[in-house]
């Protein structure tokens, strides 16, 4: 899923350059990274394919970005472009639908996200492994981040007992999570900060990452069960034919799927977790053994950006982070985390000034500018 604006971390990102084509160093951006992530799940053998659903106005980064992977990648991507954004449960049934038009009902699929950092590889791979292994025998798996602190920019997920495949013996130490599957007891919205310090006081409460594994033939009757009206206009479309594609920069994308359109201004706009993991009777937690990042603020990104540094000069001022795209000059200041965008890449100029620390508050900000009627900032 490539779609959305990221707009915590605005002005660097908006709706036309959303977080996910950010850079994280010199050679990457997420989206990079994710692409990379989902083809090395697929591996250098067998016909694993990788859907990117993303936003219309989003097609030509993801083409540049694209263009730089090998032929033999490249042939293993499709763009789907959504006609309108609706949250994740219609990007999840479209997907799902032309995954069981195009390639046949018995796949398995891994839902994963664009705007995340996770590493090491080879952990998520494993992860990824044990995720599929559950779905491919009828249930909805989910990745749960072990919480490193009490964030109230999460949702949770209570485990509860531990499961294991037959034959297996069952993981009982909760200590070290990864790779071990529990099933998930309930889903819980993003807390206070007093609730989200008893879920780690109580433990067996996972950050949820928003990554699902699950088979077609299973979700297909759980979107039919818990959201029929999200999946009917989907599964009412046809297989596109061989004119309804196009392919630029080496990247296959569907053009035209007659009918699409129209399904997704049926469909309501609704999170895959509201309309089907809450819902879901089978649904398992894999702990993550891996690092997951979600970069949710300013002072995040700050952290892991790499490569070069802006043109900033400096008199008295010491600790700030400048991300612009002009030079900038310092004066006596500290712990500053400086945004600024020119308005030479054709988007409107904007500058954030945030303090160390504070740079959650930028969600305020972004509701102000709304409220201002100022959408074309954003």
């Amino acid at each position: 899923m490539a779609g959305g604006s990221g707009t915590r971390l605005w002005p660097a990102s908006s709706s036309k350059n959303p977080k996910q084509f950010l850079p994280l160093s010199p050679e990457a951006s997420f989206f990079d990274s994710a692409v990379e992530r989902a083809l090395g799940i697929c591996g250098e053998a067998g016909d694993g394919r990788v859907i990117i659903i993303a936003g219309k106005t989003h097609i030509p980064r993801i083409i540049e970005s694209c263009a730089l992977l090998s032929e033999d990648k490249r042939k293993r991507l499709l763009l789907i472009p959504e006609p309108a954004a609706k949250s994740t449960a219609p990007a999840i049934a479209c997907a799902v639908s032309y995954a069981g038009l195009a390639w046949g009902k018995d796949r398995n699929m891994l839902v994963l996200t664009s705007d995340h950092i996770i590493r090491p590889a080879a952990l998520f791979y494993a992860g990824a492994a044990r995720a599929l292994d559950f779905a491919a025998r009828g249930n909805l798996a989910v990745f749960g981040i072990p919480p490193r602190g009490p964030e109230t920019g999460y949702g949770y997920i209570e485990a509860a007992e531990p499961l294991s495949l037959p034959g297996e013996q069952p993981p009982l130490d909760r200590a070290a999570p990864g790779g071990k599957v529990y099933r998930a007891a309930s889903f819980r919205e993003k807390p206070s900060r007093d609730q989200a310090e008893k879920y780690l006081a109580a433990g067996g409460f996972y950050w949820n990452s928003g990554m699902f594994a699950f088979s077609v033939p299973f979700i297909l009757e759980e979107f039919r069960h818990g959201a029929p009206d999200i999946i009917r206009p989907f599964e009412s479309l046809k297989a596109p034919g061989e004119a309804a594609y196009r392919t630029e920069g080496g990247l296959r994308i569907l053009e035209e799927w007659p009918g699409l359109e129209r399904a997704y201004g049926e469909a309501a706009p609704i999170s895959f977790d509201y309309a089907i993991a809450e819902k879901c009777g089978s649904t398992v937690m894999v702990a993550a053994g891996f690092d997951w990042i979600d970069v949710g603020s300013w002072d995040e990104y700050a952290k892991l950006k790499t490569g070069a540094a802006p043109e900033v000069y400096l008199s008295a001022s010491s600790d700030c982070f400048v991300d612009a795209d002009i030079p900038v000059a310092l004066c006596g200041v500290e712990d500053l985390i400086i945004a600024v965008r020119s308005g030479r890449d054709g988007n409107p100029p904007a500058v954030l000034v945030a303090k160390r620390g504070k740079t959650q508050m930028v969600k305020e900000i972004v509701e102000q500018i709304k409220a201002a009627g100022r959408t074309e900032l954003l």
